[in-house]
């Protein structure tokens, strides 16, 4: 799994984070929820408190738990968790601890070059992590100059944007009954992966009052 970390200091002060976690179990730390949204280009779950983590929390499996936090750099693997409660408590404090990379940068550059060196190989794994997000404008482009082939066909967002080419669009209950999503997850898909595929998408609500989504052709 891993935790990326795009906070600066100067946000820090003025934004509370908001974390995504997406369906393997990859955390990013944003400034802002609008962050989070515009650069994230695959479903996720998103919060921005332990109570927000412990909400969805409830609604993952005891599996997914153990998961995640054993795939927290450092961290002494478990079995278990007595309850999902105590499993967000401490996944929420280790990405804390984990989010506070400016003041290594900081010591490295007053103590000179020894240590600044020793910080360069986790600098360089940071470098790495980041790589699955760099391919998004490959995927934009490919949607550019490929229109009529489309997205990838199975591909969550083929689904989608076949539900959304529709005459009348989709629904957000019916995206949400169709991928399993949550709205938040919804919303984050259209205006992440939706967006840097080069849709172009509309919100509206239709006559009965539902939040419906359609592309414009």
């Amino acid at each position: 799994m891993n935790v990326i970390v795009t906070v600066s200091r100067e946000k820090e002060r003025t934004y509370m984070k908001t974390f995504t976690i997406d369906e393997q179990n990859n955390i990013t730390a944003f400034a802002t929820p609008e962050e989070a949204a515009a650069t994230t280009t695959t479903p996720f779950d998103s919060f921005a408190s332990q109570q927000e983590l412990a909400a969805l929390a409830t609604q993952w499996p005891a599996e997914r738990l153990v998961a995640i936090w054993n795939s927290l750099p450092g961290v002494k693997p478990v079995r278990s968790f007595k309850t999902a409660k105590v499993a967000a408590g401490r996944i929420w404090e280790r990405i804390q601890s984990l989010g506070e990379t400016p003041k290594p940068k900081a010591e490295r550059k007053a103590k000179g070059g020894a240590q600044a060196a020793k910080g360069a190989p986790a600098k360089a794994k940071a470098t790495k992590k980041t790589t699955p997000a760099k391919k998004a404008p490959t995927a934009k482009d490919a949607a550019k100059t490929q229109d009529a082939a489309g997205p990838r066909e199975g591909s969550k967002t083929a689904q989608v944007v076949a539900m959304l080419q529709r005459k009348n669009g989709a629904t957000l209950a019916e995206i949400m009954d169709k991928m399993g999503w949550q709205k938040h997850t919804v919303r984050g898909f259209m205006a992440g992966a939706m967006k840097k595929a080069g849709y172009t998408v509309e919100s509206f609500k239709s006559d009965k009052g539902e939040r419906t989504y359609r592309i414009n052709q």
